[in-house]
């Protein structure tokens, strides 16, 4: 969350505009087959960084929206980076990976999330041991924080343990991300999660066969599509995406549904 103010305007404006609800109505609304209220928004936020908790909770507790949030679960409690902002980091100050072919900076995540799992892994590595520099230690979230999130009103779902791109995984990888991340939050929270949300927001059949089989009740894209009133598939559930540095004219543009439209409309205008 780089733009607090802006955060709390967002939420303010939600208020005027829409009907925040909590991921336990969302659930409701799927078992029993009952639809939410016009212009429903769950609140979500993935990969959780601490701000989340210093920033995010306190206003979303003075307005009483509920939220979710999503985590990375081999970072908490750790200092370690996001790996995308650690390899961006790396990138800029001499790193090479023989992956990577040596192009500028600002295509290194797109050509990393494209590589099979392994070889960005390996990329990675190589990032590491040939840049000049270290990238700063970014302070994540605590097992204690956790429980205060959920203790505020912030339910906690899976985000896998790594944060891959689970379709450059192979099977075993996809398995081993979700369920290392669901036994960790399990221990951390004393209760099992039951929401998950795709890493870089694409759904995968052999993560949602995971799923199933851990008793996974809700499983959320990034597709940038209004969802309906009661979700079609409660492991496919569509989500809009924003962030704090998003104008107002562009929230209500997504948040009216509009966004797949707009998203065209600029492809078209750029090819």
């Amino acid at each position: 969350m780089t733009d607090h103010h802006s955060f709390g305007a967002q939420l303010d404006r939600l208020q005027r505009l829409a009907t925040p609800v909590s991921l336990g109505a969302v659930l409701q609304a799927v078992t029993e087959r009952r639809p939410l209220p016009p212009r429903s928004v769950l609140v979500t936020f993935d990969d959780a960084d601490r701000s989340v908790l210093t920033h995010a909770l306190p206003a979303l507790d003075a307005r009483g929206i509920p939220a979710t949030a999503f985590v990375i679960s081999e970072l908490i409690g750790t200092e370690r980076p996001f790996w995308w902002h650690e390899a961006d980091f790396l990138a800029r100050h001499g790193g090479r990976a023989r992956s990577l072919d040596c192009g500028h900076p600002s295509q290194l995540l797109r050509r990393l999330k494209a590589m099979p799992d392994p070889d960005r892994r390996r990329s990675l590595h190589e990032l590491r041991v040939s840049a000049d520099r270290r990238p700063p230690r970014q302070e994540q979230l605590t097992p204690a924080d956790l429980l205060a999130l959920r203790d505020g009103g912030v339910a906690i779902g899976n985000h896998t343990q790594g944060h891959p791109c689970l379709g450059r995984c192979d099977d075993d990888t996809v398995r081993t991300e979700i369920t290392g991340a669901h036994e960790a939050l399990t221990h951390w929270l004393g209760e099992p999660p039951i929401a998950f949300a795709y890493p870089d927001g694409g759904h995968d059949v052999r993560a949602e066969t995971v799923l199933q089989e851990l008793g996974y009740r809700l499983g959320f894209l990034s597709d940038h599509r209004l969802g309906p009133r009661l979700p079609s598939h409660p492991l496919q559930i569509s989500r809009l995406q924003v962030d704090s540095t998003t104008s107002t004219r562009r929230f209500d543009t997504i948040l009216s549904g509009l966004e797949p439209a707009y998203r065209r409309w600029r492809r078209q205008a750029v090819a």
